[in-house]
């Protein structure tokens, strides 16, 4: 008894990890009841209780809970049948049977309904806390499965979006996109850079994904969140000891990359990685050696740092085998109708909204702001629309400027309407398209039917 306490009082740290987690203990014997109880409640968010299956059924009827404890012997229906009867109506929480009369036929029948686990009577606080932690282990790999597997779905059904990840048919895009495929294949060095917000962990991801080593790791790591004084332990690792604090021997990053890529937000002290494709973890003496390809990226210009003294020359001149300069926003606004579109496809299915539509003089509007958060304020601008269910006009990336004329610095002229420029610029795309509507419509990021709606108001 006195072991199962020092666990109890031990298990609260790790407690803190089933907060969200709810259970309901069947069991028709009270001192069983409050053993159970007393030791998951301190545990977990909320543990109900109930004596029979009939007394548990209006409470698995109102809320859903994560874990059952179910007895099988129990007045009324049996634990095991109503266990079938839950499954069979898709209630799929984690379930562990308990039983004080035990044979290899009830243990079948058990697996055979659905249980999970399987506690025989009487047994200890820590069998019960074990048996728990398996539960939510399995509901929580469950959960990301799902997600995963989602994910994927979603995945495959954007057709828009090419292997390599990047958005849109401007010259700054595919040249880019041309520099990928051939730097992608070698196992150099590539240092990425470009402003806050372009997009450089998606140009390392597709690297690494069309790179021989896609079926490996891709490590990210966000050096500038990670102190100066474990950054190396972090990255090479180190060993029991090596410093205080150090209660354990631990693998580093480069390790946790072998055979795939390691991408650096931030840069650290690399100079030997890079140059000899060794590490040495902190407190070792010895040289470990690793099959890393090294992606490093930088939101300020790395040669105007070397060259304000702000950072180590030798240090750029290692990464800058490869270069990739990811252009702004503002520089590829024609990319904007293709961009808008992908994050409605993308964000729509995740917020459980309908898209918004994107009138033509509003994307007019957007290709006129000079986007200082990048492709990452559209997205946010995007999701906030979809959460509003309207495209705000006075946000800054959506405010009209008084006068229209002023929208493309003179282009237009000033004494055109707000429609007649939607319409010439309709009529533009349209051109540029050949007449195919369902072209022009997904590069001005609206429905083919809308378009054809316009097209018969003028006449066409």
């Amino acid at each position: 008894m006195q072991q199962d306490e020092t666990l109890a009082a031990s298990g609260n740290a790790a407690a803190k990890q089933w907060d969200s987690y709810s259970v309901l203990v069947v069991d028709d014997e009270p001192g069983m009841v409050n053993f159970i109880k007393r030791a998951l409640e301190s545990r977990c968010g909320s543990v109900h209780i109930a004596g029979s299956v009939e007394a548990a059924e209006p409470l698995v009827a109102q809320q859903r809970f994560d874990l059952i404890v179910l007895d099988i012997s129990l007045p009324g229906m049996s634990g095991v049948n109503w266990l079938k009867l839950l499954r069979e109506r898709g209630v799929n929480s984690e379930v562990i049977l308990m039983t004080a009369f035990a044979d290899v036929e009830t243990a079948i029948d058990a697996l055979r309904a659905g249980a999970s686990d399987f506690l025989l009577k009487p047994f200890s606080l820590a069998q019960l806390i074990n048996a728990a932690r398996r539960a939510f282990e399995r509901a929580r790999l469950e959960a990301e499965n799902w997600v995963l597997r989602r994910e994927v779905a979603s995945h495959a059904s954007r057709s828009k979006v090419s292997r390599d990840g990047l958005i849109g048919h401007s010259a700054a895009i595919t040249e880019l996109r041309g520099l990928l495929q051939r730097f992608a294949p070698m196992p150099s060095t590539v240092l990425i850079q470009g402003e806050s917000g372009t997009g450089k962990e998606v140009v390392a991801r597709a690297l690494h994904q069309l790179s021989p080593r896609a079926n490996a790791s891709f490590v990210p790591v966000n050096c500038a969140a990670i102190t100066q004084e474990l950054i190396e332990s972090e990255l090479f690792g180190h060993l029991k000891g090596a410093y205080t604090g150090a209660a354990a021997s631990r693998d580093g990053l480069f390790y946790y990359a072998r055979g795939g890529t390691l991408f650096l937000d931030e840069v650290a002290e690399l100079l030997r990685v890079l140059e000899e494709r060794s590490i040495r973890p902190v407190g070792s003496e010895q040289e470990i050696k690793v099959d890393v390809r090294v992606i490093a990226a930088s939101n300020k210009p790395l040669a105007d740092e070397v060259a304000a003294g702000r950072f180590r020359a030798d240090l750029y001149y290692r990464l800058q085998v490869l270069e990739l300069a990811l252009p702004p926003l503002r520089e590829r606004t024609e990319d904007l109708p293709e961009l808008v579109a992908h994050f409605m496809d993308l964000l729509s299915p995740a917020l459980g909204v309908a898209p918004v539509e994107v009138e033509p003089a509003l994307l007019v509007a957007m290709a006129a702001y000079d986007w200082p958060g990048n492709v990452r304020e559209l997205k946010n601008l995007i999701e906030r629309s979809l959460i509003l269910g309207y495209l705000p006009q006075d946000l800054p990336a959506t405010r009209l400027p008084p006068a229209v004329g002023e929208l493309a610095a003179g282009a237009v002229p000033a004494e055109e309407s707000l429609s007649q420029v939607e319409t010439r610029h309709i009529r533009a795309v349209l051109a540029a398209c050949a007449g195919n509507k369902s072209e022009a419509a997904r590069r001005l990021g609206i429905s083919r039917k809308t378009l054809e709606r316009k097209c018969l108001s003028w006449g066409e």
